[in-house]
């Protein structure tokens, strides 16, 4: 395993009241790199994305990003060290508007005090028409601009999609985690967020996601890991991982038709 990898997860277990979810999982991902995660449902996919944003603590084992433990952390810590994430069930709040829930994910930017709240200092407003500008930035870099003062619980789910990937961009990660960004968008709009995706990772964004769809997936990482109840199966290429016959039979099925 690499030393000059962004994050590296050294053998990692995580059991829930003696339920292992993952047992000893290795893997790193590189600077500048799409790497996909794939499994059946249960093979603890999303677990390992909750550890890596330190939703949970793990059992046993180590989560190095840019050199530094994340054991330990609140979730706040991994998103101030440049972790950010989206959710395969799209996390928004109602009665907020577009650009209202990037200016959510840009409030660490935003250094006053209580004082300088309640006078509305120069330099507070400075502060924020400088958020609101990068937020307006955002939602035009995903064009999402002309929704930005639209209430989110009126938008379609493809258009929800891309609110969250904004919201999860304010925090200007180094590592963004995307958490089934395929799921619930016509094939359309995937190929449109496969895209986005490359453009992200060409602007210098390493991009970890987890993806049932398999030509989605495939056609969008440099690297793909395979989870299975828990444990890493393998690791390489697509086209290696596609050929390698313990995922044809753990996922990808049996025959011909895989």
């Amino acid at each position: 395993m690499s030393r000059d990898s962004l994050l590296r997860v050294e053998r990692v277990t995580k059991a829930f009241d003696g339920l292992v979810a993952l047992s000893e999982v290795s893997l790193e991902v590189r600077p500048g790199q799409i790497k996909g995660l794939i499994g059946p449902n249960g093979a603890g996919k999303t677990t390992l994305f909750n550890l890596i944003a330190c939703c949970l603590a793990p059992s046993a084992g180590d989560i190095v990003f840019c050199g530094r433990s994340l054991v330990g952390l609140p979730p706040h810590r991994a998103a101030e060290l440049g972790i950010a994430r989206t959710f395969q069930n799209v996390q928004v709040f109602p009665g907020m508007t577009v650009l209202e829930h990037v200016l959510v994910g840009l409030h660490r930017q935003a250094r006053a005090g209580l004082a300088a709240c309640a006078l509305q200092t120069v330099r507070l407003r400075r502060t924020e028409r400088r958020l609101r500008e990068e937020a307006e930035a955002l939602l035009d870099r995903l064009d999402l601009l002309p929704w930005a003062e639209v209430p989110v619980e009126t938008l379609p789910f493809g258009l929800l999609r891309r609110v969250e990937l904004a919201r999860a961009l304010a925090v200007r990660p180094k590592l963004l985690l995307l958490d089934e960004p395929g799921s619930g968008l016509n094939p359309t709009e995937k190929q449109a967020m496969s895209q986005l995706v490359r453009g992200l990772r060409d602007e210098g964004i390493t991009v970890f996601l987890v993806e049932h769809d398999m030509t989605m997936v495939m056609g969008l990482a440099d690297e793909v890991a395979v989870l299975d109840h828990g444990s890493l199966l393998c690791e390489g290429p697509p086209q290696q991982v596609q050929r390698d016959p313990r995922v044809v039979a753990a996922y990808l099925g049996e025959g011909d038709d895989a």
